[in-house]
Order: structure tokens, then sequence, then C-alpha cells
């Protein structure tokens, strides 16, 4: 099982449609997919795919279901762990909660090959939390240098806190290829500069398409909506680089679990 965080700094940027189009990519290569909303309590996840589902974290950490019993299966074949919304109590979770969902993590997660989370944009304790847990983090940005500024203030504020030194970088809405290294160039030398300590590897860019905006408004994934546009092209190049490359040790899913438990 691999984990992987997906963040940004700034809002905006396309995190939750590129975790969800992701999750698509990789499930239509076989892997077993899980996204864990992790933005605990502003759902968005399910909103984006046009969903309901009846049941979400709430239930398990009242201990009213389990968390095999909230698990939702999209038409997509992936499934989701769906958080709720407007839930201020989620925010942070307090050691009971923890050991609950730790006694019924391994028995859902051990399944799957790849668990995505799904994180809020900035650098709330919750935010660094999900980063902590994950062996692997996708930072998302855009050439704007408000997102490029706040990219760079998470993962700085990160290694400060909980020692994270491992990074990949995306781009995305990108005019051309060029332009998304540029943007990696730039971050890699601020972070050379100020957090030496921190690798950040270049995972790749996105373009801009408007086909992206019209598979939001309908609730829909772009890889559905516009198989062939060079966004999905270049979204599923990404899934394919992630594919390929080696977990850091067999024991992902016990690792993931002691973290869970250590914070």
């Amino acid at each position: 099982m691999r984990v992987l965080a997906v963040s940004s700094g700034k809002g905006g940027v396309g995190k939750t449609s590129l975790v969800v189009n992701l999750a698509l990519a990789l499930s239509e290569e076989g892997e077993k997919v899980v996204v864990f909303d992790a933005d605990l309590g502003l759902a968005n996840v399910d909103v984006m795919l046009g969903i309901s589902p009846p049941l979400d974290i709430r239930y398990v950490l009242k201990g009213e279901k389990s968390l095999k019993e909230i698990l939702y299966k999209t038409e997509y074949n992936f499934e989701i762990i769906p958080a709720s919304s407007g839930s201020l109590e989620l925010t942070q979770l307090n050691l009971s909660q923890k050991l609950l969902l730790k006694a019924q993590l391994e028995e859902v997660l051990k399944k799957q090959d790849f668990v995505i989370f799904d994180i809020s944009a900035g650098i709330s304790e919750n935010v660094l939390f999900f980063n902590f847990l994950a062996e692997e983090r996708i930072v998302i940005v855009t050439p704007e240098p408000t997102s490029l500024a706040d990219a760079y203030a998470l993962i700085k504020v990160a290694f400060k806190k909980y020692k994270i030194r491992d990074f990949y970088l995306l781009v995305n809405m990108v005019k051309e290829d060029k332009e998304g290294k540029k943007i990696y160039q730039q971050l890699l030398y601020v972070l050379g500069k100020f957090v030496p300590e921190v690798k950040l590897s270049y995972l790749g860019a996105l373009p801009f398409d408007e086909c992206v905006g019209k598979a939001i408004k309908l609730q829909i994934p772009f890889l559905k909506l516009c198989p062939l546009a060079s966004v999905s092209q270049k979204l599923r190049e990404v899934a394919l680089k992630l594919r390929k490359v080696s977990p850091k040790g067999d024991n992902q899913l016990e690792v993931f679990l002691e973290k869970w438990m250590s914070v």
C-alpha cells in the first residue's frame, strides 16, 4: 500500500480535481485506490463527483458505523472515505478518535494499492498532520506568484514542524511544458537557499484546458469528459510515473499506522 498526500499552499489550484482524476487514472491501470477526503470539515470530493454518500467519517468517530461500512464505491472503480461539511469537531482528532480509526484502518487499507489524501489548502495543523502521515507527498501549484509563495510556506512549515524532507511538485494550468519546469527551478532555488534539507522532485506539468472547468461544472472527471485532451494525457503520464516509483519500504501500512498514533 502506498499513501499519497496531495496538498497546496493556496486554494483554487485544482487540487481536488487532480486527486479525483489521478485516482481514476490509477484505477484504469488496475490499481485498487481509495481517496480519503482529508478536508474533514469541508468535504469536496463528493461534490466534485456529483455524489451524496449516505455515511461519512462522523459516523465512525461516533461509534455508529465501521470504516468499512462508510466506504463508498464510485462508478469510476475507486472508493472514497467521505468527510463531512461544516463539522468543526473534525478539524482536530483526539487520541480516542485516533485509536478508533487505527483499529479499523488496517483491515480497510491493507487491501488497497494506493490511498490518496485530499488535504485542504494552507498550513493548518490538519494539513501538516496528513502530510506527516503519508510517505509520499504531492504539492500542487499554478503559475501564479501567490501559489508559488504559499507552496514554499507549506513545505517550509512542514519541515520545521515534522521534519518532512521529501515532496513532489506538480504544476497545474501551464501554457507550455517549459513553464512548469521554470516554476520548479524557481521553487528549487528558494528551497536550496533557505531550506536545503528538503528534496523536491518534479512530477510534471498539466496544461490549462477549458475542458477541466466544464468537467467540474458537470461533476465528472475530465478524464471521462475529454479523454484525448492534452491535460488528460499528461495526467495519465503523472499516474504512470507514480506507479513506476519504488516505495521506500515494504511495510508502508505499518509505518502509516505507527505515524497515525505518534501525533
